[in-house]
């Protein structure tokens, strides 16, 4: 009995837990608080939901439980320093809010205000006030539910790491005094910068992972799809978070045809296209189109994902559109110039006008401090020697490839291609 009730509060919290932590730092003005609280309300659900039950609004009993919570505290907080005007504003707003009826208290947050919590906490927890790592582990931990356990077993660090990170986020926003809103007028670009570099770090970690023995954490592509999904749904009228969902949706197509039945993967070239889900490519389509029907000039996630979209509409590799690959391409590197963007633009070259086109690109990137440890500047390289007939030069190209790389299957991959 008590398992299944621990299971329900599991998958709850999971729903729950952001929308909860949102409302109550709007109250309190503190991420850090804002999480004790809501978790003193998860404890809460532990002590009482196996004894009386699960109720029939498990998220209403959780949120009007973290709200009187809050309440407290703001009270505690009053008596401590009376010179807080805005707090007895605050109490009396909480007030309203905590009706003894627990779906009367969900009503109370409005769900326009539940979407404008959920955006303020999106904005606070992906702050570029924090650095890169701190702001993926405490957008997982506030908005994706995950425990620091998790966290840590997915990017493959110490449990102690991802708890230090977290800790050190919350106490660098609350000394910088970060405001819990959503930026308004030019800020609010460069914010979402922030949000979409974030929740595309997550995806892409999980998509093709930088160490350990798996080529691919699924569960972090899940959970950095629906981030994207709810951010999607929160600004609507942003084009490039469209255009992010699109590429997440596009590339997640492709999940069960990249890895062999060993775990080992497969490359674009060589997979099973009838593999690809059908239906996240009809997703994918669709936020891409609704990303395209906002307006020019596109983003670099609405180009990728144009990209990606072009080779779920071919039927094969030589049915892709390269020509078109090219030059989105070409375009991405002109809105966000990058040696990557250059690289993976000389790929589709050698595809449309041969090896040897792309290897001048190529060879012009070697001298380029930022791709010098990319193993994936050597692969390419090495593939397009081998096409070119330079037996010897590739294998060297692909060992050295190899030997950058942090992923285990990867480098066997690539190892066997040298080998090749």
């Amino acid at each position: 009995m008590h398992s299944s009730v621990h299971q329900s509060i599991a998958a709850v919290w999971r729903i729950e837990s952001a929308r909860i932590v949102g409302a109550v730092a709007r109250r309190v003005r503190d991420i850090g608080v804002a999480e004790e609280i809501a978790q003193d309300a998860l404890v809460a659900a532990l002590e009482h939901w196996p004894r009386g039950g699960v109720p029939d609004n498990p998220g209403a009993w959780l949120m009007t439980t973290a709200l009187r919570k809050a309440l407290d505290h703001l009270r505690h907080r009053q008596m401590a320093d009376a010179r807080h005007e805005d707090i007895a504003a605050d109490l009396q707003a909480l007030g309203a809010d905590v009706q003894p009826d627990f779906v009367d208290a969900l009503d109370a947050a409005r769900q326009d205000e539940i979407g404008d919590d959920l955006l303020r906490l999106i904005f606070t927890a992906c702050h570029a006030v924090l650095s890169s790592d701190a702001r993926v582990a405490l957008t997982l931990k506030l908005l994706g539910g995950l425990t620091t356990f998790e966290i840590a077993r997915a990017f493959l660090v110490p449990e102690a790491t991802v708890a230090q990170r977290i800790v050190r986020a919350k106490r660098t926003l609350t000394e910088a005094k970060v405001p819990f809103e959503v930026p308004r007028g030019e800020d609010l670009a460069e914010r979402l910068a922030s949000v979409l570099e974030v929740v595309y770090l997550i995806f892409n970690e999980g998509y093709t992972a930088t160490a350990g023995a798996d080529w691919m954490r699924p569960a972090l592509c899940d959970e950095a799809l629906r981030l994207g999904r709810m951010l999607a749904e929160l600004t609507p009228k942003q084009a490039e978070v469209h255009g992010l969902v699109a590429l997440m949706e596009i590339q997640a197509s492709r999940t069960a045809a990249r890895t062999d039945a060993e775990g080992r993967p497969v490359l674009l070239g060589d997979q099973d296209r009838s593999r690809w889900d059908p239906l996240l490519i009809r997703r994918g389509e669709a936020a891409l189109a609704r990303a395209q029907a906002l307006g020019p000039p596109p983003g670099p996630y609405q180009l990728q994902a144009a990209i990606a979209a072009c080779h779920t509409r071919a039927v094969s590799v030589d049915a892709t559109d390269w020509a078109r690959i090219a030059s989105l391409y070409a375009e991405l590197g002109r809105v966000q110039p990058s040696p990557v963007v250059e690289l993976n633009r000389a790929v589709a070259v050698s595809m449309h006008e041969g090896p040897a086109a792309a290897l001048a690109i190529v060879d012009t990137l070697r001298g380029d401090k930022a791709l010098q440890r990319y193993q994936w500047l050597h692969s390419v390289r090495g593939d397009l020697l081998a096409r070119l007939g330079r037996g010897d030069e590739a294998r060297e190209a692909f060992t050295q490839a190899a030997q950058l790389a942090g992923n285990e299957r990867e480098r066997a991959l690539l190892l066997e291609r040298a080998g090749g």
